[in-house]
């Protein structure tokens, strides 16, 4: 799972979700890349099924890049616990990922096998996401 080491904060503020993604807009790594279409938290767990969905089915071939990482930590109360008496403790960890933000790139397999390959990583995230190319390929 990718969390953090070390954080300089135990609790943070939730970041804002809205506008678009102010960098990682395009494929740089990669031939194909998978781009996030709205805004959403998108947990490690999320994020390692996308990547564990990916590998298996390019059957360990080509190469795969994740970019976003989940290094926001999210608060949750416990079950039946009185209004107050402070914040919660940190339950799991988010990546926040805005519109137009490329999350996994691929290279190395044919663009068939890519295609299938980013569609059922996709599934696995919580957003509405788009197969992209490489613009200078």
């Amino acid at each position: 799972m990718l969390i953090p080491r070390r954080v300089k904060h135990r609790k943070q503020h939730h970041p804002n979700r809205s506008g678009p993604a102010k960098g990682g807009t395009r494929v740089n790594f990669g031939e194909y890349g998978i781009q996030a279409l709205e805004p959403a938290y998108v947990t490690n767990r999320q994020i390692e099924s996308a990547r564990i969905a990916m590998t298996r089915h390019i059957r360990r071939g080509g190469k795969v890049w994740i970019n976003i990482y989940p290094d926001r930590p999210i608060t949750k109360k416990p079950a039946e616990t009185r209004m107050g008496s402070g914040k919660g403790s940190p339950e799991w960890w988010v990546a926040n990922v805005k519109p137009g933000r490329v999350m996994f790139e691929l290279a190395g397999v044919p663009e068939p096998l890519a295609r299938e390959a980013m569609r059922l990583a996709g599934r696995k995230l919580p957003i509405k996401t788009k197969f992209a190319l490489r613009e200078d390929a």
